[in-house]
C-alpha cells in the first residue's frame, strides 16, 4: 500500500517550487507571506524525506541540482492541477471575490491601473487586489499571476491575450522651457534644443524618436542633454523644464492636465506596439479575471481619457 502524502510534504513542495521559481528563499517567503527560515526548514525537511539534495546553495545564488530540476518540473504539474481545481471552484461563484493578482510595467501600473483600482473595487468589493509592478519578462504562470498587462503582442501558447489599445507616444516640453527657448516648428528644429531621452533597461539602447509624417514613420536620433531609463522620470524632468522629450500619452496626460507639459507636433504622434492583457488558460473561466479584463477594456475605450487630455491641450 502506498504511503499517503502528508501536509508537511505538500507544504514543502509548495515552498520548494516557489523558491525554485523565484531564485531565493527570501523571495519565496515574501510571495507566500511567511519567514525565509520557514521556507528553508520546509525545503530541508523535503530533502531529508527524499534523501536528495535539491539546491546547490552559495551566499549569492540558489541553483537547482539535476535531481531538484526533475522534482521541480513534477511539482509544477501538481501545483497547476491544484490551481485548476481552485479556479473551477471560483468559477462556480456568481460574484467575483477573493484574491486577484495583477502585474504590469511600472508606467502602466502607476498611471493607468493604480488610479482606477479604487473604482474597480467599488464595483467588486469582495475582491482583494495584489498589484505587482515589475519584471515584464517574468513567467506569470510560475508566479501565480491572474492577469498581466504588457506592452506588445507576446505570443505564449499557455496564455490567453486581449489587445487593449495602442501604446501612443508623443513629444512634450514644459511651458517654462518653451518660454525660454522657443517652440520648435518643424522636426529639424529639435537639433537646437535640449533633449531628454529614454533608454531601455532591457537592452541599454536609447530611444530613436518616431514621428508619423505623411503616412510614414520618420525617426529622429536626438543629441540628449539627459538620458533616463524610466518613463515617469522622463516626464518629471520635462515638467521641471529639462527640455523636450518623448513620453507615452498616459504618462504625460496628468502633467498636461495641470498645465505642466505642452504637447509638441501632436499631428506626428505615433501608435507604437499594442498594450495587451494576458492570463493563463487555467483562468479562462475565472469570474475574477473576466471582471478585471472587462474593466480595463473599458479604460482603453477609444478615445482614451489620457489621449483626450493631450488632444484637448
Amino acid at each position: 500500500m502506498k504511503e499517503s502524502i502528508g501536509l508537511d510534504r505538500l507544504t514543502g513542495l509548495i515552498a520548494f517550487a516557489r523558491a525554485a521559481s523565484l531564485g531565493s528563499f527570501t523571495a519565496a517567503a515574501r510571495d507566500l507571506a511567511v519567514s525565509p527560515s520557514a521556507i528553508s526548514k520546509s525545503v530541508q525537511r523535503l530533502e531529508q524525506h527524499f534523501e536528495l539534495k535539491l539546491f546547490s546553495r552559495t551566499t549569492r545564488s540558489l541553483t537547482l541540482t539535476p535531481e531538484g530540476r526533475d522534482l521541480y518540473e513534477r511539482a509544477l504539474r501538481l501545483l497547476r492541477e491544484v490551481e485548476d481545481i481552485e479556479q473551477a471552484a471560483v468559477a462556480t461563484r456568481a460574484e467575483p471575490s477573493g484574491l486577484l493578482k495583477i502585474t504590469a510595467p511600472p508606467p502602466i501600473g502607476l498611471n493607468i491601473l493604480a488610479p482606477a483600482i479604487p473604482r474597480f473595487r467599488e464595483r467588486y468589493p469582495r475582491l482583494t487586489i495584489d498589484l505587482r509592478l515589475g519584471d515584464p519578462y517574468a513567467d506569470i504562470i510560475e508566479q501565480g499571476i491572474d492577469v498581466a498587462v504588457r506592452v506588445g503582442n507576446l505570443a505564449d501558447s499557455r496564455l490567453i491575450s486581449k489587445s487593449l489599445g495602442p501604446h501612443r507616444i508623443a513629444a512634450f516640453a514644459s511651458p517654462a522651457y518653451l518660454a525660454r527657448h522657443g517652440t520648435p516648428r518643424q522636426l529639424s528644429d529639435l537639433a537646437h534644443h535640449d533633449c531628454v531621452n529614454f533608454r531601455y533597461q532591457s537592452s541599454g539602447q536609447a530611444l530613436r524618436w518616431p514621428f508619423s509624417v505623411d503616412g510614414k514613420v520618420v525617426e529622429v536620433e536626438p543629441d540628449p542633454a539627459i538620458v533616463i531609463d524610466a518613463s515617469d522620470a522622463v516626464a518629471a524632468v520635462l515638467a521641471a523644464g529639462g527640455g523636450i522629450g518623448i513620453s507615452p500619452t498616459y504618462v504625460a496626460a496628468p502633467y498636461v492636465a495641470r498645465g505642466e507639459l505642452t504637447p509638441l507636433f501632436p499631428e506626428y504622434a505615433v501608435n507604437r506596439s499594442a498594450i495587451t492583457a494576458l492570463w493563463p488558460e487555467s483562468r479562462r473561466g475565472s469570474p475574477n479575471v473576466k471582471a478585471f479584463v472587462g474593466f480595463i477594456a473599458e479604460l482603453f475605450s477609444a478615445p482614451t481619457a489620457w489621449d483626450e487630455i493631450v488632444r484637448g491641450a
